[in-house]
This record gives C-alpha cells, structure tokens and sequence, in this order.
C-alpha cells in the first residue's frame, strides 16, 4: 500500500509538470515507473483499433488491448481521408471484465492510451469516469506522440509519446494482449 500511494504521489507530480491544463493526463515515462513497481495494481489499456496496432506498434507493457472505438470500413470520410470509427458498445463492460481478472475493482487506477492522446485517449478516460470508475488517467501524447508541423519531417510523429520516449515498443503484437472479436 505504501509503495502505491509513493507511486500515485511521484505520477501526480509528473502530471502538473507535464499538462497542467488536463489533470487527467500523465506522461509515458510516469506510467513506464508504474508499471515497473506496481503492475499490479493498476490497469493499463491499448485502446487502439487492433489493425492500427499491427501496423503502428506495440507495447508489452500494456494489460490488454480493449478498442474505445472500432474501424467501420463501410464509412468513409473524404474530409478526413479516413474511415469512420464508431464507439465499442463493450468498452465498459471488457474494461470491468479485464480488472476483474487481475483482482481489481473499479476504484484501481485505470491508464489508456492511444496513437496521440487526444481523439481516443483523452476522451476513454472521460468515458470511464463517467460510468463509475473512480481513478482514470491517460498517456499524454499515446503511443506515437504528436506530429511535427514544420520542415523537412513536417506530419512525422517523432515528438513526444511513448515510442519516442525510449520506452519498449515492438514493431509486432502479442496477440495474447489483443482485442478479439
């Protein structure tokens, strides 16, 4: 219990430092101490769509692999240059089943992540604490990190996240942690 709340204290202050203006947001480097002293008890979640994962990368320090939202390639958007993502109507109900299954109720710390944080990340965080999950954080920046938006790498996520912060990433899944239909 002590090394917990040590662990809650040092992450807390990593948050102020690393996104003051979203207190739900913690740094890859802080959840990377985590998950070394107390994987135990916390959940970490890959929200991304598996395919996405296949193609971007992965990390083994995740629990599991639970989608917030799904690729529906019946839907194009032309604006976006994309397929539509629709919301997993199981969210909820896996990240509940995946606690459960490391011994964890729904007031154990809970970190998702995404490709950058913002548009899955951010917004799964949210959603859980909606339905009734107490302590929620995100990984500022998900697994890619932001975009460059000048120059010669200009569009290139090689800034920021949990892929450019040295931390262990596969080019491969581990298709024990992945999503199953």
């Amino acid at each position: 219990m002590k090394n917990i709340i040590l662990s809650l204290l040092v992450m807390f202050g990593v948050i102020s430092h690393a996104s003051a203006e979203d207190a739900l947001s913690v740094t890859p480097e802080a959840v990377w101490n985590l998950v070394q002293k107390d994987a135990d008890q916390l959940l970490f979640i890959d929200v991304r769509d598996p395919v996405e994962i296949m193609f971007v990368g992965f990390t083994d320090a995740v629990d599991t692999n639970i989608p917030f939202k799904l690729v529906d390639r019946t839907k194009f958007n032309e604006d976006k240059a994309s397929f539509a993502m629709q919301s997993n109507p199981d969210f909820a109900s896996d990240v509940e089943k995946a606690l459960k299954a490391k011994g964890l109720g729904k007031d154990a710390l809970i970190v998702t992540m995404c490709r950058s944080g913002s548009a899955r990340g951010k917004p799964s965080a949210e959603y859980l604490l909606s339905q009734g999950y107490s302590n929620v954080k995100y990984i500022d920046h998900g697994f890619q990190g932001s975009a460059v938006k000048e120059g010669a790498m200009k569009g290139f996520r090689i800034i920021n996240g949990w892929q450019n912060s040295k931390l262990p990433w596969l080019s491969t899944t581990n298709p024990s942690k992945i999503s199953k239909p």
